[in-house]
This record gives C-alpha cells, structure tokens and sequence, in this order.
C-alpha cells in the first residue's frame, strides 16, 4: 500500500468528491482517480461508491479511513517534529472538545496558544467524550478536554470544572414548562414524569443522568433519543419534551428567551470537565503547552463570569 495513495483516499473521503478533492490536492482527476482505483485494486475491494453528486465510503472504505486517519496524522507529527529539529518551534498538535463546551474553550484557546507558538499548526475536532476517548486512545488527538472521563488506564486526567446540569423546558410552544417561572431549582423526583429527550449511552450526559436516578431510586422517561445539542435544543423549543444539559449548553438560549433552565440541585446534579492526555505522549513538545493554555482558559472563563453555571475544582 502506496502512502501517496492512502493520502489521495483520506482527501476524496473527507472531500466527499474527486473533483473536489482534486482541485484540493492541485493535481488532475483523472490522475487522482487512478490513485485511488490502484489502492483499490491492490486491495481487492472498492472503497467507494459513485454517485451523481459525488461518492460515498462503502464498508470497506471506512474500515480503511479509520486506520489511515490515525496513521497519516502520525507520519504528519512525526515529519514536523524532524523537521522542526534544533530551536526551530514548529509542529502540529490536535486537540478535541465537546460541542457545547468547546464554543467557550476553543476559539480562545487558539488565540491564547497561538501568541506563544506561532509556527505550531493546530487541529481542533469536535466530538461527544466518547468519541473524543476513542480518538485520544487511537492517537488521533493528542489532549481531549473531557466530560465525566472513565478512569482509563494510560490516561492522566485532569479535573478542572465542575458544571452544574440543569432541567430545560420550551417557553412558548406545544408542552411549555412544567413549573412556575419564579421556580429557582428543582428536585430529580421532580422530573420523574417529564418526557425527556436525551442522548443514548454512552454519552456522558445520559450516563450522569442514569446513574443519579439509580442512586435516588427513581425512573425517568426518556422519550426521544438525541446525540447532537444543537437538535435536542431545537426540538425542546418545538415542545417536543425537554433535557437536561449543563449551563453553558444553553446560556445564550436563556438569555435570548427561548428557553427555561431549572437547576437541578436535590441531589445536586454536576457534570466534571476535565483535560486528558496519555500519560507517554506528555513528552511531545507541544501537548505541556496546550494543556496549560486550556486549562488557563477554562478557569479565566469561570472567574469572568462567561462560563455561567461552572465552578474550579480545587
């Protein structure tokens, strides 16, 4: 297997398109396409479905894209960092954080990072902290910032925030809130009969959920199921059931007057963030740097005032 070629198959499947990923790579597409179809012929599959408005991965491609994701980013560090050499700072790190909170952390945690390291390209992904365990074990990130992390073996975990998850009801539309609007917080038994819309385990948020009704001897009613915050918001909005996020999932929300958030607070319910490395990667010479830089930012967040709902942990 030709690494040119492997490079050419990561393009068109992140590309979604030869043509695209053509004028991306600045090669031809007819040479493109023989690329690819000797990968595929070398490895006796086809990696690719054609269609009108481009191609698709079959099975068999996305078992290779997987692999070759992992493998391409870490000839790519591995090249920066010889070619870096000597006092010469350049390089690549990747790092990766949950949807809600990362619209807080990553914008600044670039700006902050990138005045002290200037030649070091960054690569930031999104991912629900299942994903982003998976992809710090496979090495396809280097830090993830994590909610509610397992304790992995290989991992060093460390807590910074502590969220506080609170109840969220539509204002206006179909259901509307189930409690009165001077309401300050409310109990787990409160929310017993609501029907919620929650993602399927393993996500962090259902699994805190879960294990906190077990603990109190109680049973929610999870209606829906939902992976992404921005869908379970808007279907909370249309009075389709309501959730239970942290704070910072839905500050701009409340503040706008769309939703209604009710603290959870008898049993206090909280969500840790946390920022995890592996332990045999904290010698890279850029992972130190950009675990401070966020762990800086997260916390600056919190004592501004920005980060509604979080505490340090100490």
């Amino acid at each position: 297997m030709d690494f040119k070629e492997v490079r050419y198959f990561l393009q068109v499947a992140r590309a979604g398109s030869f043509n695209r990923a053509a004028r991306e790579l600045n090669i031809a597409q007819p040479a493109l396409s023989r690329q690819v179809r000797k990968l595929e012929t070398s490895l006796g599959v086809d990696l690719f479905v054609r269609h009108g408005r481009g191609v698709r991965l079959t099975s068999a491609g996305s078992l290779l894209f997987e692999g070759a994701e992992s493998i391409h980013h870490m000839v790519k560090r591995t090249t920066e960092r010889i070619r870096a050499g000597g006092e010469n700072l350049a390089g690549h790190v990747t790092f990766g954080v949950p949807p809600a909170a990362g619209l807080l952390i990553a914008p600044a945690a670039v700006e902050s990072f990138r005045k002290e390291w200037p030649h070091v390209t960054l690569h930031v992904r999104e991912g629900i902290s299942s994903s982003l365990q998976e992809w710090l074990l496979d090495r396809r990130i280097d830090v993830g910032v994590m909610h509610n992390p397992p304790p992995v073996e290989g991992f060093e975990i460390r807590p910074v925030l502590a969220e506080q998850m609170v109840l969220i009801a539509p204002r206006k539309r179909g259901i509307g809130p189930p409690f009165p609007a001077t309401t300050k917080s409310v109990r787990l038994r409160d929310i017993v009969d609501l029907p919620l819309i929650m993602p399927g385990a393993p996500h962090s948020n259902r699994r805190l959920l879960d294990q906190a009704a077990v603990q109190h001897g109680v049973s929610l009613r999870v209606t829906l199921e939902a992976d992404s915050v921005v869908l379970t918001k808007a279907m909370v909005k249309r009075g389709l059931g309501y959730t239970v996020l942290t704070m910072a999932a839905v500050q701009d929300d409340v503040a706008r007057g769309e939703l209604y958030a009710y603290p959870i607070m008898r049993p206090p319910l909280t969500n840790s963030l946390s920022i995890v490395v592996l332990r045999d990667t904290k010698s890279s010479r850029f992972v130190g740097p950009l675990t401070r830089h966020l762990e800086k930012i997260m916390r600056d967040l919190v004592v501004e005032g920005t980060w509604q709902g979080a505490v340090i942990r100490r």
